[in-house]
């Protein structure tokens, strides 16, 4: 996959405790702590989003939706 550079700049402390990481091998190097770390908080972010939709959903009526596809469905099924 192609990559890009781009400029971070971070708090004192962040850097800090990222550079700690990657002197105890949590990570090999700064860039990819921070590569990971930006890929898991837009995985989070869509995950929350994804929550936040579903959530507006009426469960009483998915329910019903749900049992009539399967009522269809097993009208059409062959007796064994």
């Amino acid at each position: 996959m192609a990559r890009s550079k781009v400029a971070v700049s971070l708090e004192e402390s962040t850097l800090d405790r990222l550079d700690r990481l990657v002197r105890i091998a949590v990570f090999p190097n700064r860039s990819q702590a921070i590569q990971i770390a930006v890929e898991e908080k837009l995985e989070r972010i869509e995950r929350s989003r994804l929550a936040r939709e579903c959530s507006k959903l009426d469960p009483e009526f998915e329910k019903s939706l749900a049992e009539e596809s399967m009522s269809e469905e097993l009208s059409e099924w062959p007796e064994y």
